[in-house]
Parts: C-alpha cells; sequence; structure tokens
C-alpha cells in the first residue's frame, strides 16, 4: 500500500498564516512599544514645562522682594497664567535671615514644585545697632567695652559702615558685620547694606499730625506744672503731647537752631518715677482715649520742623498711653535729645518710633543725643529709634548714667559714637534688640526701609508638588 503525502503547498499556507500571526503579534507589540515611548517623551516635555514655570516663578518672586514685595504670587486657587500654563509663589521668612520661596508650575494640568532659597539683605531694623558711615570715613570704629558687670551687651546684630572693635569683657549673642574689619569677635567682613532713603519718605506731606502747623494755629502760652511757660496746644489736638519752648528749661535749648518741642502732656499730673523704674511715669496720653477729647491720636506719625526732647527737670520718666496697643512715630527734623526714661505700658504690644532727619540750613541736625545734660540720669529707653546722621552721647560719662539699657534698635546714618568711659569706669551700654518689628508683629507707620535691593540667591532644590 502506498502512503500519500500531503500537497506541499499545503504546508506553505500554514507556514503563511503562522508567519501572519506571528507579524501581527510583533506589529502590535511595536505600535504598543512606539505609543508607550512617544507618551514617555511627551510626559517628560510636559515636565520640563512644568519646572520652567517653576522656575520662571522663582524669579518673578525675587523680583517681587527685591522691590519690597512678600514674594507671594498667586495661589494654588487663583495661579497667574504665563505662557501656555500659570505658577504661583509662597515666600516663608527664615529666622537665618533667609527667605524660602515654594514655587509651583502649572501645565496640562499636573504640577510641579520647587524651592528656592534667597539670603535677604538686613534692614536698618534687622540690627540692635546700627552704623551706615555715610560719610565714608575710613577711620570710623564702632566701639564696644568695659570689664565685668560694666561690660557692654549687645543682643542682636550689629552693623558698622566702617569697623567694629570689641575690648575688655562686651559680649554679643548676635552677628556683628562690617565693611570694613571686625576686631574681638568671630564676625563677617566686607559687608555692604544700603540707607533708608528718608527725603523719599516726604514725611513734610505724608504725616498725620503736623505738629509746628497745629502750633502756629493753635498754640496759646502758659504756665504748666510740668515745668515754666510754655506754648501748648488743646487737649482735643493730637499735638497737644508736646510743649514748645518751656521757659525753664531755657539753659539746654539756648545753644539749639530750631524750636525745641518737649515730649510732655500739660494735661496730666507731673509725676516724679523717684525709683526711675517706670512704675510712676509722667503719663502722656494721647488724644481720643476713652475719657479723653479729640480724634485718636494713636497709630500716627507726627511731624516736627525743630527739635524733640524727652527731658523734665522734675521727672524721671514718660510713658505713651493709648486706647489700645501704642503704635506712634515722631519723625523730626532737626535733633532728637533723650535724658529720661521711656517705658512702655505693653512691652509685647507697645511700639514707639523716634527718627532724625537732616535740615540741610542746619550743620547740627538729623542726630539723636541721649543721656541727661545737668545729671547724666539716663537708665532705660525703650523705642526705635534712627538718626540720618549721628547717635551721639550728651554726659554719658557722668556717674549717674554707669548703666544704660535700650530695648529696641540704636541705629544711624552715619556713626554711632557714644563716649562712656569716665576715669578708670566705663558706663555700661545694654542693647536689647526688639525683634518685633522685623518680625513684622507690630506695625509702625511711616517707618523706611533699606533692605530692597539686596538679596541674593543661594539655592534651588525640588519640592513636592502637593502644595
Amino acid at each position: 500500500m502506498t502512503t500519500r503525502r500531503p500537497p506541499a503547498r499545503g504546508n506553505a499556507l500554514l507556514a503563511a498564516v503562522f508567519a501572519a500571526v506571528v507579524l501581527a503579534g510583533l506589529g502590535g507589540s511595536l505600535i504598543s512599544v512606539v505609543h508607550s515611548v512617544n507618551v514617555a517623551q511627551h510626559e517628560s516635555q510636559d515636565q520640563l514645562q512644568r519646572f520652567y514655570l517653576a522656575e520662571a516663578a522663582a524669579r518673578f518672586a525675587e523680583i517681587d522682594l527685591a522691590g519690597g514685595g512678600s514674594g507671594d504670587l498667586g495661589s494654588a486657587v487663583a495661579p497667574i497664567a504665563y505662557g501656555n500654563g500659570a505658577y504661583w509663589t509662597q515666600a516663608v521668612p527664615q529666622a537665618d535671615n533667609t527667605i524660602r520661596v515654594l514655587c509651583y508650575g502649572l501645565y496640562r494640568g499636573t504640577v510641579r514644585g520647587l524651592e528656592a532659597v534667597f539670603l535677604a539683605g538686613n534692614d536698618v531694623f534687622d540690627n540692635a545697632v546700627f552704623a551706615g558711615n555715610s560719610s565714608d570715613d575710613p577711620n570710623y570704629t564702632m566701639k564696644f567695652g568695659g570689664n565685668g558687670g560694666q561690660a557692654d551687651q549687645v543682643h542682636g546684630d550689629v552693623f558698622s559702615g566702617g569697623d567694629i572693635a570689641f575690648a575688655g569683657d562686651a559680649e554679643i549673642d548676635g552677628m556683628p558685620r562690617a565693611s570694613g574689619k571686625v576686631d574681638g569677635k568671630a564676625g563677617e567682613s566686607g559687608i555692604e547694606q544700603p540707607l533708608p532713603d528718608l527725603a523719599a519718605m516726604h514725611y513734610d506731606t505724608i504725616s498725620d499730625v503736623m505738629v509746628a502747623a497745629e502750633f502756629k494755629a493753635h498754640e496759646t502760652y502758659q504756665s504748666n506744672g510740668a515745668g515754666g511757660k510754655a506754648y501748648q496746644v488743646p487737649e482735643d489736638n493730637p499735638a497737644h503731647i508736646f510743649r514748645r519752648n518751656p521757659s525753664d528749661r531755657s539753659s539746654v535749648t539756648s545753644a539749639t537752631d530750631k524750636d525745641d518741642y518737649f515730649l510732655e502732656d500739660p494735661y496730666e499730673p507731673l509725676k516724679a518715677d523717684s525709683k526711675q523704674d517706670g512704675s510712676d511715669p509722667y503719663v502722656i496720653t494721647l488724644s481720643g482715649t476713652p475719657g479723653n477729647p479729640g480724634s485718636d491720636g494713636n497709630r500716627k506719625i507726627y511731624y516736627i520742623d525743630g527739635n524733640l526732647w524727652v527731658h523734665n527737670n522734675s521727672s524721671f520718666s514718660f510713658r505713651l498711653e493709648a486706647a489700645d496697643a501704642l503704635a506712634v512715630t515722631i519723625v523730626v527734623r532737626g535733633n532728637i535729645y533723650i535724658s529720661d526714661n521711656i517705658f512702655y505700658g505693653d512691652v509685647d504690644k507697645d511700639a514707639l518710633a523716634l527718627i532724625a532727619m537732616r535740615d540741610p540750613d542746619v550743620k547740627d541736625s538729623g542726630n539723636i543725643y541721649f543721656g541727661d545734660p545737668a545729671f547724666g540720669t539716663l537708665e532705660q529707653m525703650n523705642a526705635y529709634m534712627y538718626a540720618e546722621n549721628d547717635f551721639l552721647d550728651n554726659n554719658l560719662d557722668a556717674s549717674g548714667s554707669a548703666d544704660v539699657v535700650l530695648n529696641g534698635i540704636m541705629s544711624a546714618g552715619n556713626h554711632v559714637s557714644i563716649n562712656r568711659d569716665f576715669g578708670l569706669a566705663h558706663s555700661r551700654l545694654t542693647v536689647n534688640f526688639d525683634e518685633r518689628v522685623s518680625a513684622g508683629d507690630v506695625s509702625l507707620p511711616g517707618l523706611p526701609s533699606s533692605a530692597s535691593t539686596d538679596l541674593t540667591f543661594l539655592a534651588w532644590r525640588p519640592a513636592s508638588a502637593n502644595p
């Protein structure tokens, strides 16, 4: 019997079918691979686009911060459109003077985040003691000294536009920075810091209370328990917290070039505060507080074209009072003389700023002098103080001011020059930096800023895409 072989063409057909099946499978796999590659490429491009948006957001935040803004641009709910996507930022100031800016780029419904880190330039109000050396004196040195219990103590940062020198047992628990050198302590040298532009503030037009104008329109010349005869205005006038040219203090004002305004309230009883601790001060009540006539004198800028004195022959201490947290700025186009203590009623809420501006027509102007010209008795000042020219002592080398405490800031556009040595003794200066303005915990009207142009980019790193 003969075996029949299947036709060859049947085998060929079977092979062709098998090949077609294999090729179809390969084709499908290839299409799937190509599709996956395309998707991955598009996603990579989209992620890159989101990165570019976040990077652009960091740049926009830097510009905003350098211009004095908060660095917060847009939000997750309301992002800012840019190109084919959008962005928003959130700035978070840090205790080490850096600013972390969280930057988000939104593209095709998905977010990518990065974190940019900037070093913010110190503002005048970020320092316990500041001297800008605006005269460019190559020999200027900010000095701290004393030994034992009379050694100077600074709690906060210090800046000098010249040199800084620590001697004896003087201590600082902040960072000393100088455009020149720092001697006696570890610090930072070669640092530059801009000054506030007081002229650009236009205090002569923006201030709420133009003191000299109020006196010119409403003053009377009267005797008062505060001492002597002086010009004063009615109690319902916000400017009533000053008396002009009192007759019993002509011995200290006779050499000044302008009118002299004394911070004292003729409508409150004179108190001596004999213990000099603020327990029984001469109270200065702002207008509009409960039981007192006039509009609210708090949260105002007071502008004086003349000199300001905190000095009374019969009182050691003063305290301003308002209906709620005190927030007052007094700007003087002349000099400020502080020879008596200034206390707050509430050290956590009250704040006072004293600013001395230069008068181009008066050589001795734009200075803050502290110390009693007759007895040297001054123990404590609570205020944020800035002198466009110099911060100077006035008889602080007398034995009555063996220990002076400033809670706030001591700052000058030019020099902080304080002679506190008498014989073999040293008048101790303690400066306790009041960080509330720098931290944004209190807001004083009309404060100038100096850090608008000093911002340094440090680094960036990826951040969570979930705000």
